[in-house]
């Protein structure tokens, strides 16, 4: 039996077949370019934190969960703060590889439903802290995927200003560390893996009550990220005036080349804690976020969630944990 021929099919099958993956083709080159189009413009439309910016009040707070659970003053005060436009604090604890991106997303939700920034706070460097009450933080493998991850999902939404303070403390703290060099190696890691479109990174930049403007500058200067972010974060979860943070940042900025500042006002309403830091008494929280701007600070922000713990210290819980006595004492007088 001789062999049976192949038949090709008729040249009018071909045609029509040809000209769907044509248009396929066609339909996707669009998307891409149209995604292209989409992202250089919002690229070049985007605008910085400035006086008015207002972040979301995170349906993930610790005080919002924490406000379902009390009773009296202390649930007047959870609800008073979990209504108030702070940002999220992205830990390797709460937050780990295979979630944190899911995080983000719904964080930027949030904001995009409402018309508002989002306000992150990265917080998982290797040896974070230095082993005090904040200690922790990921391995040098595990926290390029992290940021990693968590650059990926700000990625997805150019169209919403996104604001990331990068690692509080970790550049003022690095004399005490002693491992400058590994910092400046993380936190470019760090800045790569976390710039994307409408992201705007703030660096450790202490507090006026810490590093002398000079010093501080010389170890910013040595992590070789500033040309490369925004400008720097100053009073992230301490109590100094906002006056003195504005004149830090002021005679910072000069000393690196004109780089911009936000300053953290969640807790500075009394400012009369001196140098201490982990849950001083008699203190209250600040201006909103959005009142403050000047030619170096792009605006204030609550960045540290008021009533969460500095530590174990002064009879608070550990560190990150919403503490119900010290939210009531925070709040008085503003609600």
């Amino acid at each position: 039996m001789a062999p049976r021929k192949l038949r090709m099919p008729p040249a009018r099958v071909l045609v029509p077949v040809a000209i769907i993956v044509a248009l396929a083709l066609v339909l996707v080159l669009v998307g891409v370019i149209g995604s292209a189009v989409t992202r250089g413009f919002h690229a070049l439309t985007a605008q910085p934190p400035h006086v008015a910016t207002t972040i979301i009040a995170p349906d993930q707070a610790k005080v919002a969960a924490a406000s379902r659970d009390l009773s009296g003053d202390e649930k007047d005060a959870a609800a008073y703060l979990a209504a108030q436009p702070t940002a999220y604090w992205l830990t390797p604890e709460q937050d780990p590889i295979g979630t944190a991106g899911g995080t983000v997303l719904d964080l930027i939700s949030q904001a995009r439903d409402q018309g508002r920034a989002a306000a992150f706070v990265v917080y998982g460097l290797p040896g974070r802290d230095c082993g005090n009450h904040s200690a922790g933080g990921l391995s040098e493998q595990d926290y390029p995927v992290w940021v990693g991850e968590i650059g990926k999902a700000l990625d997805t939404a150019p169209e919403v200003q996104k604001i990331v303070i990068l690692e509080p403390d970790s550049i003022a703290l690095s004399e005490e560390c002693g491992n400058i060099g590994e910092r400046a190696r993380q936190l470019s890691t760090a800045v790569d893996g976390l710039t994307t479109a409408n992201t705007w990174i703030y660096i450790d930049g202490g507090h006026s009550n810490w590093l002398p403007a000079e010093k501080m500058a010389d170890f910013i200067r040595q992590t070789g990220v500033i040309d490369r972010v925004r400008g720097f974060a100053t009073n992230v979860s301490n109590y100094q005036a906002s006056a003195d943070e504005f004149a830090y940042a002021a005679a910072l900025s000069q000393l690196l080349g004109g780089a911009h500042a936000i300053v953290d006002t969640s807790r500075n309403g009394t400012a009369s804690s001196g140098g201490e830091w982990c849950n001083p008494p008699g203190q209250t929280v600040g201006e909103p976020g959005g009142t403050f701007h000047d030619d170096v600070v792009d605006t204030n922000l609550w960045i540290k969630p008021p009533g969460e713990s500095d530590g174990t210290c002064s009879g608070g819980p550990a560190a990150g944990v919403y503490w119900p006595q010290a939210g009531v004492e925070l709040t008085q007088g503003v609600r």
